[in-house]
């Protein structure tokens, strides 16, 4: 079902658009990754050869592989020229409704008719991106998970309108690619953040009432419930001002108090304490580093 797809375009080049690239190209995919600057496209193929180096110590690529992947993409700052011989465009850009509209609008005029446009949105609305197009039948969700060439889970995501062969052809591709498929329905946080989201959500709760600490949380969360990582810090490798965008979409998509984000999550986007995007969250980090630091505003 996905032969068809020989050429893909992903706009945006930062960790998720270039995650995104490097899979793809690994995969053997003519790769085009557009973004406004050609700054940031320097560092993601940067970013793209150091992942790959990593791929190459645990003897799961070769050089003359990686060669071949980092050849198969080329880096354009002009949507026009980037999209229009695309089989696929995959959009990462910041989660951000307003951005992703006008992208999703740009896409449409720009793109071949026959192009799947897809986003890699966390939460916003499939269908309401696909209404911004003329081609509602051709969007979709690809919802991949970060570090995208380790983690292997893509949410697909139906739009109301979405075509059940576009469905099949991006299970297919997702499947060829490495990653393994999951396709849910176009609801407020689909599956993966409806369900997340509130649990980081509700530890923020807990610190912000005193019930624990940071690291009580987190090593609760850990050993008790077997989870890789605790949700605090977790929000903090996600980015608290993403927690905090997604909270906000569950908010307003269910009109239910319950996904109201909480105060302490709000005043730290607020103050500009994002994670590790900042160098401080609910931990505190510094570069070369791999001691987990909790942040001093939060110790007794």
């Amino acid at each position: 079902m996905f032969e068809n797809i020989q050429n893909v375009t992903v706009i945006g080049s930062g960790t998720m658009g270039n995650g995104i690239c490097h899979v793809f190209a690994q995969a053997g995919f003519k790769v085009n990754m557009m973004d406004i600057n050609q700054a940031a496209l320097d560092k993601a193929l940067v970013t793209i050869g150091k992942n790959m180096d990593r791929q190459i110590a645990k003897a799961a690529m070769t050089e003359e592989a990686k060669a071949q992947a980092l050849a198969n993409i080329i880096t354009y700052t002009d949507m026009a020229s980037a999209v229009k011989e695309a089989d696929l465009v995959i959009e990462a850009a910041t989660e951000n409704i307003d951005l992703k509209l006008k992208i999703f609008t740009q896409l449409d005029e720009f793109a071949p008719a026959k192009a799947i446009l897809a986003s890699n949105t966390s939460s916003i609305s499939l269908t309401r991106i696909a209404s911004h197009t003329k081609r509602q039948g051709r969007v979709i969700g690809m919802h991949f998970m970060n570090p995208v060439p380790v983690m292997k889970l893509v949410e697909i995501i139906n739009g109301y309108a979405t075509d059940d062969d576009v469905t099949k052809t991006i299970h297919g591709l997702s499947a060829y690619i490495g990653k393994v498929p999951c396709v849910v329905n176009d609801f407020p946080g689909f599956i993966s953040n409806r369900i997340l989201m509130p649990l980081i959500n509700e530890a923020i709760l807990a610190l912000q009432e005193g019930v624990a600490g940071v690291a009580e949380i987190d090593t609760i969360m850990k050993l008790g419930m077997a989870h890789p990582m605790g949700p605090l810090q977790l929000a903090d490798f996600i980015g608290l001002d993403t927690c905090f965008s997604i909270m906000n979409v569950l908010h307003m998509g269910f009109g239910n108090q319950k996904y109201a984000p909480a105060t302490t999550l709000a005043n730290m986007v607020q103050a500009g304490f994002l994670g590790v995007k900042s160098g401080e969250g609910f931990y505190k980090y510094t570069p070369g580093s791999k001691e987990l630091v909790v942040s001093s505003r939060f110790k007794s």
